[in-house]
């Protein structure tokens, strides 16, 4: 397992690599993965506030609108190629095709999934009606209930980092594991740990709450009355579920119309994709061994929102909308738009310091890498700092 000095708390490097040009490559790997400060940090807030340039809490309806209107153009190309031409094409170049066209569709999805996201957030316009019914149609079509997960959602912006009321990928102790994990801590378990979670972890945490914070009965998305949601928010999850179902039903009539296999290549593949990029986005943004985890008698809301990571998708930063670069940032300000977000994450980095984790490994090795070193965690052993909880691996 990766194990970097204990309560290190300064120095020249700073997170995330950012680190002379004479340091070597071993070098770098090694400081990378080392913790990042878990004290309360020199700054507040209001101080971050200030070095961010106003115009980057503006948002425009019409700017936010153009990302819209492009990545369903994106889409309907997409569409049209691939129901027009693939059959035209010799074999087998038609069905070399078709895995192109699920990866290509799936991933501008995922920026539509993202626009959607923005909305929950009142990120996208100045208008709450306007972001709500926004957001709602474009995660029906996604089949995710929008307003189910605004609210989850906008708890675990609340609760980062927090072991006993974050919602998403919370870690465990390691006296809370499940039986079988230890047998699964080996290439072939994390191979299927890692199929399981990318295929079905989204419906899976939708529908029973699956990686999410534990509560006292049994907690569903889609119940208006689960212990999720209180009594203001129940009328809203109503409508979500209206959305879902009226999309299902859609997709329903299309299968009659066109076949069932039609309707899995044009649109099931890339949906699962969708939600694949989905969970492995969220899992690597909370997910890194340098990263803590507070209990109640340690956790503060900044110092969990700072327990985040910043990752790089090479392209697909923009694509997904900059949502994988700049997470630290919409932690911190998350009612900002993403095309301001860059520029704010700039802002800030200098004052941030050894508080910024940014990791640039490629994503496909973060997920193998974070999967073998991020089991469960535990305080460090001898360490005064008893509410600070730490990934480790070892059974």
């Amino acid at each position: 397992m990766f194990e970097s000095p204990t309560d290190k708390q300064g120095g020249t490097m700073g997170a995330g690599g950012r680190m002379s040009v004479t340091t070597t490559k071993a070098e770098q790997k090694k400081n990378l993965l080392q913790r990042v400060p878990y004290s309360k940090p020199p700054f507040t807030l209001g101080d971050l506030k200030k070095a961010i340039p106003p115009h980057c809490f503006q948002r425009s309806l019409l700017h936010s609108f153009s990302y819209v209107v492009y990545d369903l153009f994106l889409v309907l190309v997409f569409y049209y190629i691939a129901t027009s031409c693939f059959h035209l094409l010799p074999y087998p170049l038609s069905y070399l095709a078709w895995p192109i066209y699920w990866i290509v569709q799936g991933c501008v999805c995922t920026g539509v999934w993202v626009i959607a996201h923005e909305c929950g957030h009142h990120a996208f316009s100045d208008y709450q009606w306007v972001d709500d019914l926004v957001g709602l149609i474009l995660h029906s079509v996604l089949l995710v209930p929008y307003f189910s997960w605004k609210y989850s959602h906008k708890r675990h912006h609340s609760n980062t980092g927090s072991l006993e009321r974050d919602e998403v990928f919370v870690p465990k102790p390691k006296s809370k594991m499940a039986w079988y994990s230890k047998y699964l801590n080996n290439p072939p378990g994390r191979v299927i740990s890692l199929t399981v979670t990318l295929t079905l972890g989204w419906p899976l945490y939708l529908a029973f709450n699956v990686s999410g914070r534990p509560y006292d009965r049994f907690a569903c998305h889609y119940d208006p009355y689960g212990p999720i949601y209180n009594d203001r928010e129940r009328l809203q999850i109503y409508i979500s579920d209206t959305g879902v179902i009226a999309a299902a039903y859609l997709l329903y009539r299309v299968a009659v119309a066109k076949g069932l296999v039609w309707l899995v290549c044009v649109y099931g593949v890339p949906l699962l994709i969708v939600n694949g990029f989905l969970v492995l986005i969220t899992y690597l943004q909370h997910t890194h061994p340098s990263l803590p985890h507070y209990d109640s008698s340690e956790w503060d809301w900044l110092r969990g929102a700072l327990a985040t990571v910043d990752r790089d998708y090479g392209v697909l930063n923009k694509v997904f909308h900059n949502i994988t670069d700049t997470h630290v940032t919409h932690h911190l300000f998350s009612t900002m738009p993403h095309y301001h977000a860059m520029e704010a994450t700039k802002a800030i980095k200098p004052i941030l310091g050894e508080y910024y984790q940014f990791d640039g490994l490629p994503f496909y090795k973060a997920m193998w890498r974070e999967a073998r070193e991020c089991i469960y965690v535990e305080p460090d052993e001898g360490t005064p700092k008893k509410g600070v909880f730490w990934y480790k691996n070892k059974f």
